[in-house]
């Protein structure tokens, strides 16, 4: 029984520590990392980037300044329903908006509001509605502390896998080596799964957020269906993808943009 120990104290801190709660969504999630390390992680890796020679930032013209714009619109809207809400003291974003240049179709939030645009996505969200669909989606990882969360899952997947190791350690070397490639595959795919559920739950953040900023979240379907042609039937099958396929994901969106609509303040 000691040897299974490990396994049970896991499972412990798991009930223990899962209590921090989503905006909006209320989901309970675990959470065995600090918000303030994991920001503070965060503005120095952004810091570092931005300054990197390679990293090409874009500081003038309108689309830097349309990144800026709008970013500032989600996050004075944002801000604003955390406070109300009585989440203002459990959030202490430092934000940043910058436009960088680089032929990728990406976006992305650090944890503690650092954002960054790529201009190869630019063509695809030509609207600032489109824009708002985005950067609300990326800054909805860092609202509801997506990374911290991965982190916390991580931990505990690597930690389990080393129970079930202690575990078997009686067992011969070839069930070993199979419980062990199982638990791989197994906590691998379920990572995965963590991170399609991430990626819908900041969906559902984003179009609420961009609603909160002023923007239709009716837009939304149009701009994945855009990003869904760019992907050209090169996306992996689902079950193995950090996101959700195309289909399921304009699917889902279409149903949250109701509950979204309630927030939109034109």
């Amino acid at each position: 029984m000691k040897k299974i120990k490990p396994v049970i104290a896991l499972i412990f801190i798991m009930a223990l520590y899962s209590c921090s709660t989503v905006p909006l969504t209320g989901r309970k999630q675990l959470s065995l990392v600090g918000d303030a390390e994991v920001n503070q992680s965060a503005a120095a890796s952004y810091k570092q980037l931005l300054s990197d020679p390679k990293t090409k930032v874009i500081n003038t013209g309108t689309d830097a300044q349309r990144v800026k714009r709008i970013g500032n619109n989600l996050a004075v809207a944002i801000e604003s329903y955390l406070k109300q809400n009585g989440y203002g003291d459990q959030y202490n974003f430092q934000w940043e908006f910058n436009l960088i240049q680089s032929s990728e179709v990406n976006a992305w939030c650090m944890p503690g509001g650092k954002v960054a645009v790529y201009s190869g996505l630019l063509p695809v969200a030509n609207t600032d509605a489109y824009l708002a669909v985005v950067m609300g989606h990326e800054i909805g990882h860092a609202i509801a502390r997506h990374s911290a969360e991965r982190i916390s899952k991580q931990m505990v997947v690597e930690g389990v896998g080393t129970g079930v190791g202690v575990a078997t350690n009686t067992k011969s070397a070839g069930t070993q080596t199979v419980i062990n490639q199982l638990y791989g595959v197994g906590g691998q795919l379920l990572l995965l799964k963590y991170s399609r559920d991430q990626e819908s739950e900041a969906d559902r953040l984003g179009l609420t957020f961009m609603a909160m900023a002023g923007y239709d979240p009716h837009n939304a379907i149009t701009f994945w269906q855009r990003m869904s042609a760019q992907n050209k039937g090169e996306a992996p099958p689902e079950l193995l993808s950090t996101h959700p396929a195309d289909a399921t994901r304009i699917a889902n969106i279409q149903n949250l943009i109701p509950e979204a609509m309630k927030y939109y303040k034109k």
